[in-house]
């Protein structure tokens, strides 16, 4: 289990969107301001499309603090495993090159830049990036213990703070609080939780 999730966004209304449903799980710092101004962490996430075309918002600035050699090797990569496109619900994790910062989550939030904002893509977004993280510390030596993870599909995506941070914290609960059986009851609340997946009004009044 990670021992820290650093949410980070420029956004006052994502910020607070952080504070109201993280507000009852562990191990959550929030800090409003830019990512490069965090001190330390071992995996930054990356929001990202499914081509590894780090040119716009908040992946622009990955690839000014870290270089365009991270993007180089975050397409080998998706070219490597994926078969040139790497799909909406799964991340990967690549080492940045730079020593207090060492590893990257690319995960996809959309396949191109796109409006996300009637899905459930940054609850499967959220997801996969945990489950990476998990497997990873499983196989690897140097272990991921602190996360950092901006607003994940806010700006392009056009999702609102409140309903990108419902998703958000509903994968961290759901990866914090894994079932001991799997039976049609759980696999239909856990369904009921994500099932709607966007703004829809009706369901979410206020997201």
């Amino acid at each position: 289990m990670l021992e820290k999730l650093i949410l980070v966004d420029l956004n006052p209304q994502v910020c607070a969107a952080f504070e109201r449903y993280f507000e009852n799980l562990p191990n959550v710092e929030i800090f409003e301001g830019y990512f490069e101004q965090l001190r330390e962490y071992d995996c930054f996430v990356s929001a990202a499309n499914s081509f590894g075309l780090m040119d716009g918002g908040v992946d622009a600035a990955i690839t000014r603090f870290f270089g365009e050699q991270l993007m180089r090797r975050v397409q080998e990569n998706i070219i490597e495993q994926y078969f040139g496109e790497q799909p909406v619900g799964t991340s990967m994790i690549v080492e940045t090159g730079a020593a207090r910062f060492p590893y990257l989550a690319h995960t996809p939030t959309m396949r191109v830049p796109m409006a996300i904002s009637r899905t459930d893509h940054i609850y499967l977004a959220m997801w996969a990036m945990l489950r990476a993280v998990h497997q990873h510390n499983q196989t690897q030596e140097r272990q991921i213990k602190t996360v950092a993870c901006p607003g994940l599909g806010t700006g392009v995506g056009k999702m609102s703070p409140n309903e990108a941070a419902r998703q958000m914290a509903l994968a961290y609960h759901n990866y914090l609080n894994p079932p001991a059986y799997i039976n049609w009851g759980f696999a239909s609340e856990r369904q009921a939780q994500i099932r709607y997946g966007g703004d829809l009004s009706y369901n979410f009044p206020n997201a």
